[in-house]
């Protein structure tokens, strides 16, 4: 049987490889002249392969779309069916401190060596500048393909072509019957031009609380300040699940910051309150309770809130406690714009999941025709999620086109 994948990036390679195990006769159209190249750029040149959670609900669970369809997925090629098959082809995966994974040898290059060498041992055919131009269904079953002004045909088509900024790049699998949900970026930071904040760039906070104001959206964990506003995993996944709203307000909009995470405001106000009355010769800047704050990022609070640093509890007011206790707690910024982040660009939008059948990945509208990877409406949060996705859908899809 004759098979085509296009798209040579980590979906595609999975796709090709696994359709391939069956004798298949399997060929990779790359568009441009560099294979994996997503691959190569992904966690700073290291590649965050895939996370270390392995429980398939709460690993589908961190997809703001595609949750629902990939926790059956993940029963069929899990987190430990990607750490096996790397480690069965000597490439041993690590776990960092926050469940990243990463081959140990810290190179990205390890992983797209390992995947053409796979590729090439299996015998798929890859052809590189290689843009697939036309793709026509045959009345008694397979495909008629054009790249390159070449006319080919082949028994079964896996799609792996990546996300696309614009809706146009979906037009070719409109025009085939597939509905297209509208892609917009999904994974980055919030731009607040101007602010005094973005002084204190390269501050970071373990724990903070982001709400985007007027919208359901809200999100613990790290905060980082950058010279344009703010990043950070906190900020990351809320750029993410609030993908298509953010995309309708043209990227501006408030957001709210409790920088003491969960606490509340009643118990913060007390334990200002018991600070003072026990410290009255204290000055505030040298006993501020909440040290997880830098002292950069209080001195920076403290003028926020209109609160003189350098005076002792005793002659701090009521007053000034309810402005700092709001400062601390309902910190507002307006963010207008956004950035990418790093190399990493990831975006919701693609094919419609109600248009596939997650079992074998295969279009609904088109039998033999197989997806896999961003070309789908799936994306993830930041930490190998991605890529997680793109080894299950391409397994499922070569493993299931390859029959």
């Amino acid at each position: 049987m004759k098979i085509a994948v296009i798209g040579g990036g980590a979906a595609g390679f999975f796709a090709a490889i696994h359709a391939s195990q069956m004798d298949n006769e399997v060929t990779l159209f790359e568009k441009t002249g560099k294979l994996l190249s997503k691959v190569l750029v992904s966690g700073g040149g290291r590649c965050n392969v895939t996370h270390a959670c392995f429980e398939n609900s709460r690993l589908a669970s961190n997809y703001p779309r595609g949750e629902r369809q990939l926790k059956g997925a993940f029963a069929r090629f899990s987190t430990k069916d990607t750490i096996e098959w790397f480690n069965e082809k000597g490439v041993k995966l690590k776990t960092e401190n926050d469940g990243r994974m990463f081959p140990a040898s810290d190179n990205s290059e390890t992983i797209a060596d390992c995947l053409i060498r796979e590729a090439k041992r299996r015998k798929v055919s890859i052809e590189l500048n290689a843009e697939v131009k036309g793709l026509q269904p045959k009345l008694n079953g397979g495909f008629t393909l054009i790249a390159n002004n070449n006319t080919l045909t082949f028994d079964k088509v896996i799609v792996t072509t990546g996300g696309s900024a614009k809706l146009e790049g979906f037009n070719w699998l409109k025009d085939l019957g597939h509905q297209i949900s509208h892609p917009v970026p999904s994974l980055f930071t919030f731009n607040v031009p101007n602010n005094p904040i973005t002084e204190l760039m390269g501050t970071s906070l373990e724990q903070a609380r982001i709400k985007v104001l007027s919208s359901k959206y809200e999100f613990s964990g790290p905060l980082l300040i950058t010279h344009w506003g703010f990043s950070g995993p906190a900020v990351l996944k809320l750029s993410s699940y609030a993908a298509r709203d953010l995309a309708e307000m043209g990227y501006q909009f408030s957001i709210q910051i409790n920088w003491l995470n969960d606490k509340k405001e009643e118990a913060v106000r007390n334990e200002l309150m018991n600070l003072k009355a026990a410290n009255p010769t204290k000055y505030l800047r040298n006993l501020f309770p909440y040290t997880q704050l830098s002292k950069r990022l209080q001195d920076y609070l403290f003028n926020k809130a209109n609160v003189v640093a350098d005076k002792n509890w005793a002659d701090v007011s009521k007053a000034d406690i309810q402005h700092l206790v709001e400062v601390l707690l309902y910190d507002v910024y307006h963010v207008h714009g956004k950035t990418t982040f790093k190399e990493e660009f990831v975006t919701c939008g693609g094919v419609s999941l109600d248009d596939i059948q997650f079992k074998n990945m295969e279009s609904k509208k088109i039998k033999g025709l197989h997806f896999a990877g961003e070309v789908l409406d799936i994306d993830g949060i930041t930490g190998g999620f991605n890529f997680q996705a793109a080894w299950t859908t391409g397994y499922i899809a070569g493993v299931n086109a390859g029959k």
